[in-house]
Formats: structure tokens, sequence, C-alpha cells
């Protein structure tokens, strides 16, 4: 009897890929592939690979070419690039990337096991011309629930009646993981490619979210992580524009999960009404992960985005309002194409009344196909660079002392890590490093919590007291049962 073919699958990019990864191996283990976490062990390497900014690209480059060494050594069978960068640049990226051995757009993951298959057998693969996938829906999003056949899982990420069980395998433990709310993106900012490859936005419906967070609680999950392209607009297309404050206390009602997070709002779209469900509801972290971009109204005009330091500050005081401790995040664009002084002292302004836990700052860089990338005004890279590097600082100063104003705060800690000795041990006092995030943190890009003198296993809940900050980074020690 033959061996089952072995594949690994390498994941770079946002949560929303770790899913798609994740309904890939679960079609690949359905139909016979074993699944392997090493690829250097692996007959297929797949790398689902990231196409937002120019960074991104080149990392999903190298890793395409990383894996290319371990076939060059006869460690492996074959290379195959999936994801965003490969659905964006299809042809071209083949043509560019002899080391691979095949790319593959959305249009091949419902049929991914005999894709590798025949891959593997030394068969050519034609790759795809890249298309905008917003033209393959119909413009009107309630139009949109009787456009896609529920059998049919050609739009990626939607395998919408296919069960959690048959289509998701999880590649990574833990207690969190992402779970996907809608895909696609209906938003046309003048600097973002992601709706072209990614589609226009289509909601999954709310019986499949709480099936799969049912069967991702069955696997150990304590918390999910609810991920889209914009987060705000979900329902829209099924008719019911709040559909997701009626969604979230479901979700949080599923027996095993005890917190709900969600990602990516879009100011302009975050109504008073949802605001309240995230920050009230009981098990929804109240936790906004809010996509300002800028805070200056004439470079969000060019942007194709909405918004003020005034009216950013008055919604951050509506959240405040209904939860004084919630955790706030953002992105910010700098040196974008017409960006002044002014405008960059707008935007350092805002940062500074806001005081949010955590900003990433990104400098500009023209994205193929965007509007923004015709825009005249643009800032030479050392420019950009400079004003990324200002930012950066103020950024770290502001948010080390949000930090800092959390301690005597009493927070919920998920723990995701436990090791002995100096991993992760407070200031020499060798105690064991249980390490999580609190309501405010999310998951990997928002600092953890460090819990002194706690001997809780991962998967845990734990109330503590923040006795310390670090950055980001909080200490915190137990209270009240076992402290």
């Amino acid at each position: 009897m033959t061996a089952p073919l072995s594949v690994a699958l390498v994941t770079l990019g946002c949560a929303r890929n770790e899913v798609d990864s994740e309904e890939l191996a679960g079609r690949l283990a359905a139909d016979g592939f074993r699944l392997v976490a090493d690829a250097d062990v692996a007959d297929t390497v797949v790398v689902n690979t990231c196409g937002f900014v120019e960074a991104a690209k080149k990392d999903s480059v190298d890793t395409l070419l990383e894996a290319a060494d371990l076939k060059a050594e006869g460690r492996t069978r074959a290379v195959v690039a999936v994801g965003c960068l490969a659905e964006r640049y299809g042809k071209d990226l083949a043509d560019s990337m002899p080391e691979a051995d095949a790319v593959l757009g959305f249009d091949d993951y419902p049929d991914i096991a005999a894709r590798l298959r025949s891959i593997v057998a030394g068969e050519a693969h034609h790759p795809h011309t890249p298309q905008d996938r917003r033209r393959l829906l119909p413009i009107s999003p309630v139009e949109r629930a009787t456009s896609v056949d529920e059998s049919d899982h050609s739009v990626p990420g939607h395998f919408l009646n296919s069960g959690p069980r048959a289509v998701r395998r999880r590649l990574e433990g833990g207690p969190m993981a992402p779970l996907k709310l809608a895909s696609g993106c209906d938003r046309r900012c003048s600097f973002c490619a992601i709706p072209s490859f990614r589609g226009s936005f289509v909601s999954r419906r709310p019986s499949d979210v709480l099936g799969e967070a049912a069967w991702l609680a069955g696997q150990g999950v304590r918390e999910v992580f609810l991920v889209s392209e914009n987060s705000t607009s979900y329902g829209k297309d099924l008719g019911d524009l709040r559909l997701l404050e009626t969604l979230l206390p479901e979700l949080a009602a599923v027996e095993g999960i005890d917190r709900v997070r969600v990602s990516y709002l879009q100011p302009a779209e975050t109504r008073p009404g949802l605001v309240e469900a995230l920050a009230t509801t009981p098990g929804v972290a109240p936790y906004f992960d809010l996509s300002f971009q800028h805070a200056s109204g004439p470079v969000l005009r060019r942007m194709r985005r909405f918004g003020d330091p005034d009216s950013f500050l008055a919604l951050l005081d509506r959240v405040r309002d209904h939860a004084p401790l919630a955790g706030v995040r953002s992105n910010v664009i700098v040196g974008f194409p017409g960006e002044t002084e002014a405008d960059l002292q707008v935007l350092c302004d805002f940062l500074v009344a806001a005081r949010m836990d955590v900003t990433g700052v990104f400098g500009y860089s023209d994205e193929d196909g965007t509007e923004a990338a015709g825009f005249d005004g643009k800032h030479d890279d050392d420019e950009v660079r400079a004003r990324v590097e200002h930012v950066t600082v103020l950024v770290e100063e502001l948010t080390a002392r949000r930090a800092e104003e959390r301690v005597g705060e009493t927070v919920e800690v998920l723990v995701e890590s436990v090791a002995d000795g100096d991993d992760g041990e407070v200031a020499g006092s060798g105690v064991v490093g249980v390490v999580g995030r609190a309501a405010h943190q999310g998951p990997e890009v928002d600092g953890t919590t460090l819990l002194a003198g706690s001997s809780a296993r991962v998967g845990e809940l734990v109330r503590a007291e923040v006795v310390a900050s670090d950055g980001v980074d909080l200490v915190a020690r137990p209270v009240g049962e076992g402290a």
C-alpha cells in the first residue's frame, strides 16, 4: 500500500490567513493527505502567502525560496504558493518564481488535494490570470446572499455548508483561535488593494459561525477571535446591519467559550449599538480594534475615508463611557501622498489625546492597482522613514504610559503559555513564567501579561491585579482563590 503524501502548510500574514490554512488542512486531511508541522519532512510544502504590503510580499517570496532550497536538497518534492500573493499576481508570480512548482488561486481551493497530487506527479499547472474579484458578486450586498450557492465553495473562506469538522483542521494548539466572520470588503480606500483580490464583502451565516465556535470549544479553545476585513459590515448582505449585536451574546453563551473578541472595526461604521454591545455584553472582551489610519481630515479624504480628530475622540469617549477600562488599538499610515507637516502634527496630537493601548505605525508605499499609486505629492523613501520613526517614538512613549496607567487594575488573563526558569521570569524572582493576555490585549500584537506567582495552566482564566508594566506588557498577581 502506498504511503499517503505528506504536506506542511506554512502560514504568513493575518489571522484570516490562519483560518484559510486550517480549512485547506481539513480538506487535505479528509482526502488522504498526512499533515506534518515540519517542512523538512513533507512531500509538499504549501506556503499561504500574504500580499498586503511590500514587506509582507518580500517575506512570502523569501519563504517560498527557503522551501525551494529544501526541494533542491531532496527533502521535499514540491513547493506550492497559495494565498493572497498567489491570487493577486497569479501568472506573473509564477513567471518570476520558477522555484515554485505551482501558484494556486482561490478557485483552486475546493480541489486542493487533486491539485497537489498532480503537482507532485510532475504535471504542469497553469496559473490563473488575476481578475478583480469584486466583479464576481452583485454590487448590491443584499443580492449576494442568494447569489452564493452554499454548496459551492468557490468563494474563498466561504465553506458555508460543509461543516467545520469536515473542513477545518487546527494547525496550532492553544486556547485562542481565529473564527472567520466574513470575507471581502466593499470599501474603496485609495491605498488598499485587498478588495480587488479578496472580493466583495460576504457575511457567514450566524448558524455557521455559532457551529464553528462550538466545534472550536470542543478542541479546547477558550477565546474566539472574530476576523474579517470589516467586522462592522457584518450582516448587511443578510438584510440586518445590526446582526453582530445579536450574534455576540449567542457566541458568548457557547459552552466552553469564555471570551469573544472582535477585530477590525471601521470607525465610520461603528454605530452606538455596536459600541454598547462590545463594551457591556458578558463574555465579550471590551476591545476596540479601530482602523483610524490617520486623523487629519484632508489626508483621510485622500485615503477615501471619513473622520477627523473630533469625531474619533467622540467615538473613544462613547467607548469609555460604557467601559472605562476598554482596550483600544489602531493602525496609522504616515507619509501618505500630500501629507503635510501640519497633517502629521494633527495625527500626533490625536494620538496623545486618544490614549490607546497599542498603535501600529506604517509608512506609505505604493500598491499595484490602487488609486493612491497615481497620486502626486509623494514623499521620498527617506522622508517616509523619518516620519515613521518620529511617530513610532511617540507611540512607544504613549503606549508605555497607557500600560503604566493600568497598574492597580484588576484583569482577567487567559493563560497561553507556561515556562520554567528564565523564560518570562519576573525581574530575577525565579517565578514560573505563566503568560497570557488580559481582555484589552489582542493576540500576538497587543502585548502580554505575566502572572507572577501563579501556577495556572494553559487555558485557564485568572483574575489578577496589575502590579507593573514593561512597554505594552504587564505583570500581574493573581487575586482571590488560590492567590
